[in-house]
């Protein structure tokens, strides 16, 4: 049985997947525990497949899988796809672009071992460090839209947008099986329906950098709205 598996969404990371890959694989292969990596190609149309699939863990601890699908459907389908793939007793999903180190995974495991259900990376609360940050509209908007989020999904956490969140299985496919959102703004969903649920959530600090050339781009005020309409969908699409 193995303990960890890590869900990567990809969408045209043939250029960024390499070191992502190279550092997630070396540390792992070095723990004393097995564990799993599943490349989710988001309906890419460059090499990212090519890449992946020419990458071979170097111990055994460790197994490389890519999944892909077409057309492009949106980071929130590909975490879902990937989550409910997943085999190990723990059930996380990190950012292709490596924005946050993989050694950090282990403050998610232990908190999961002391008994949580989810334990989610953020950029917020105490001691998380950040060494390059976003523009500052981008994150002027971000604050705005946690305010909003959290007033109307009645959660209080102040970043759900990290990319690094790990699970217990059983709550892993209890709420991914519920997700209906395709596109970024899934993450929320799943900590509502987390809290509905009664699922007992955990934050841990980071260390994060900002990424340029990110693959989810809301500079324009036509992306900005669409971020909230999805936020405003979620109760709707469980009721």
């Amino acid at each position: 049985m193995k303990k960890l598996s890590i869900i990567i969404p990809a969408y045209n990371e043939e250029d960024r997947i390499v070191s992502t890959l190279e550092n997630t694989l070396l540390y792992l292969d070095s723990q004393d525990y097995h564990s799993e990596v599943i490349v989710v190609s988001d309906g890419s149309n460059d090499g990212t497949g090519d890449v992946v699939k020419g990458f071979k863990p170097i111990g055994k601890n460790v197994s490389l899988q890519f999944l892909e699908y077409h057309p492009n459907r949106g980071k929130g389908y590909a975490v879902r796809f990937g989550m409910l793939k997943g085999r190990g007793e723990l059930i996380m999903f990190m950012d292709a672009d490596y924005s946050v180190p993989i050694e950090l995974v282990e403050k998610g495991i232990q908190l999961l071992e002391d008994d949580f259900d989810i334990a989610i990376g953020s950029r917020t609360v105490s001691g998380s460090v950040i060494s390059y940050h976003q523009n500052l509209f981008r994150e002027l908007s971000g604050k705005t839209y946690t305010f909003v989020q959290n007033c109307y999904l009645g959660i209080k956490y102040k970043d759900t947008q990290c990319g690094f969140k790990i699970f217990k299985a059983r709550a892993a496919q209890e709420l991914f099986e519920k997700q209906k959102l395709e596109s970024v703004i899934f993450d929320p969903e799943i900590l509502w329906l987390a809290k509905r649920g009664g699922f007992k959530v955990a934050e841990f600090p980071v260390q994060w950098r900002h990424v340029e050339d990110s693959r989810i781009q809301y500079d324009n005020i036509k992306k900005s709205l669409f971020v909230f309409q999805e936020l405003f969908r979620i109760r709707m699409l469980h009721r």
